[in-house]
């Protein structure tokens, strides 16, 4: 009782109005600049910091934040530290999905050339493992407290996840040849695994960044979009080496790499002095307003309200479908449809045609899109929901260039692989564009207490889009190869 007592003193001193706009420093001076504006950092020596500095009540002295009134001079994001911490974390939630479906080739035509019924299907079975795990867990992770606050589940996710890539890693050192479907099943369920703590990773990241001004959730949805095209790089590079076993080694390696700096950077956010700002704002709100504590807080009462789910899906349902409808969209053409589209001039790009005609054109442009949509917002909130509408003209589309060449029977009527490549370098971009500007819409349109459950609720319907995408993935064959002209 005395420690919360203490903790809500702290928090009262860190934002007393009383202050008149002034930042009092340790040796009398006023204002960020200075000392405090120049490190973007805590120095208070040491600092004690564990995996589970949320539930753990940290004191705010410990982190040299008391006796700082925060008002209408909130410290800068200096180097933009923790705007690239998120990015970094956003190359985390899509590591595991990008690494999978972009080395197709490494499966399809090395690991399983002897398993052909196995093979042929590889990007469906890949996407129903990591989506349906991916759906189940994310919209757990906003009504179910995994472990309780969010630290705890971005640590223990994370964990996990590296523990996989490590099983991975070592299927790729053994020679699985006389065994093929042993290894696609061991594959399967290491996807599986991989995509439900991911899930609850991602869904906590989008918590994490709904703390903060809109922008920082744009930089996890760029982060996610940088995967793909740093994904496609890994795959060009690891395949110099000469053995595909070598190269899946190093290949998955990398991925695995990536996860680790997402560990790491995770537990420099509270020394960050913008973060420790943000935190604090919101642990005042929930004092104010308790609900919010349920969700994502170490600091629950005894009695917590319940989150109003429903009033926040009324508040921000436009956004809600924004979202679900960019990655349907997106997810009904790539990889699958967008992957089987093969060029209708001789040796157009060559063999790397599908590698960069939609691998690294969709990824690239997407990230493009998100750069634009963070120093775009436009279209507005109001008429957001046109564009995305808009895009359902990509299936169409997409269905009409060379797609299944060898078992359609509607005719081919993009002709033109320039003007296939166009088109999925605009889908890309609108894939980038719409969904950052979806994920930053969301949470403004509630109330700020309630900004990390809408987080959370747009991710959630982020994946759901996916799924439902790829189950569309699959009426694409039939809708080509049915016989329209009898109908």
């Amino acid at each position: 009782m005395e420690m919360s007592q203490q903790g809500g003193a702290e928090a009262e001193s860190l934002l007393r109005p009383d202050h008149k706009n002034a930042v009092l420093m340790p040796h009398g001076h006023r204002g960020w600049d200075l000392e405090g504006e120049k490190a973007p950092f805590l120095r208070n020596e040491p600092v004690k910091l564990t995996p589970a500095w949320e539930g753990t009540n940290l004191p705010n002295d410990t982190l040299n934040l008391k006796g700082i009134a925060m008002d209408l001079a909130p410290p800068k994001d200096r180097w933009n530290l923790i705007y690239l911490t998120l990015i970094i974390h956003g190359l985390g939630t899509l590591t595991a999905w990008n690494m999978f479906i972009t080395a197709k080739d490494y499966f399809v035509d090395y690991k399983l050339v002897d398993a052909k019924n196995y093979a042929e299907h590889y990007l469906a079975y890949v996407g129903w493992a990591s989506q349906i795990p991916n759906v189940v867990f994310n919209w757990m992770n906003i009504f179910v407290q995994f472990g309780g606050n969010l630290t705890t589940r971005i640590v223990w996710s994370l964990c996990i996840e590296v523990a996989i890539f490590v099983v991975t890693i070592i299927l790729a050192m053994l020679d699985s040849k006389e065994w093929p479907e042993v290894f696609f099943w061991l594959t399967m369920l290491s996807v599986l695994l991989l995509n439900a703590f991911n899930a609850i990773f991602q869904n906590s990241v989008y918590g994490v960044a709904a703390r903060l001004p809109p922008k920082y959730t744009g930089a996890v949805v760029l982060g996610s979009n940088i995967c793909g095209t740093l994904v496609v790089f890994l795959s060009w590079s690891s395949g110099l080496f000469e053995s595909k076993r070598t190269a899946a080694i190093y290949y998955f390696i990398a991925g695995m790499f990536v996860l680790l700096i997402c560990f790491d950077t995770y537990f420099a956010l509270p020394l960050n002095r913008f973060y420790r700002y943000h935190d604090t704002l919101q642990q005042r709100t929930m004092r104010v307003n308790p609900a919010l504590a349920a969700t994502n807080s170490d600091m629950r009462p005894d009695s917590t309200p319940k989150q109003p789910y429903g009033a926040i899906v009324r508040q921000a349902w436009v956004q809600i479908y924004n979202i679900f409808i960019v990655f349907f969209v997106t997810l009904a053409i790539f990889p699958s449809v967008h992957s089987d589209i093969k060029p209708l001039t001789t040796n157009f790009l060559g063999e790397k045609f599908t590698m960069i005609t939609c691998f690294l054109t969709f990824n690239f442009m997407a990230m493009v899109g998100n750069i634009t949509a963070s120093l775009w917002q436009f279209p507005t909130r109001r008429w957001l929901a046109l564009f995305t509408t808009l895009r359902i003209l990509f299936i169409p589309f997409f269905l009409v260039c060379n797609y299944k060449a060898d078992a359609r029977t509607i005719p081919v009527l993009v002709t033109n692989d320039w003007v296939y490549w166009v088109g999925s370098a605009l889908m890309g971009w609108s894939s980038g564009h719409g969904s950052s500007l979806g994920m930053m819409y969301v949470s403004g349109n509630v109330a700020p207490e309630h900004a990390a459950t809408a987080g959370m609720l747009g991710a959630a319907t982020l994946v759901t889009g996916i799924l439902c995408g790829l189950l569309f993935t699959r009426l694409c064959p039939i809708i080509v190869s049915m016989p329209w002209d009898a109908i």
